[in-house]
């Protein structure tokens, strides 16, 4: 992945003196320290800003399903879903298991079922 950050031309930087020299100096500094995972940060965030990705996510917290019980909960096709899993998969957050023709999918990541709802809680709190 290149860097995503568009060229800054000297007429967009703001020309407002600055403040707190020592704190924006900081800031800058931890965001350098960052800056080269920000990328994949963002890239994960958009895994996950997709509703049939997280209702499979929430779903498999139920406990491990099949792809045809998943595609009736999602009512989807299986190929559709399939390909949200294979997503899913590929980013480490899910384990599969074949039994004959049938394919089985669990979650494989607590700390992200954990953050999910940790921030659904925080919707709830917001909102309610």
């Amino acid at each position: 992945m290149g860097n995503t950050t568009p060229l800054r031309k000297q007429q967009d930087v703001c020309a407002i003196p600055c403040f707190d020299h020592d704190k924006v100096a900081a800031v800058q500094a931890a965001l350098t320290e960052e800056e080269e995972r920000l990328p994949e940060l963002a890239d994960f965030y958009k895994l996950l800003g997709n509703t049939t990705r997280l209702k499979i996510l929430l779903a498999l917290a139920e406990g491990e399903l099949c792809v045809c019980d998943i595609a009736h909960v999602l009512g989807l096709s299986i190929a559709a879903t399939s390909h949200q899993l294979k997503l899913l998969r590929n980013q480490g957050w899910l384990r599969k298991r074949d039994d004959g023709k049938m394919v089985y999918y669990r979650l494989h990541s607590a700390d992200l079922l954990k953050a999910l709802k940790g921030d659904l809680k925080m919707l709830e709190a917001r909102l309610g």
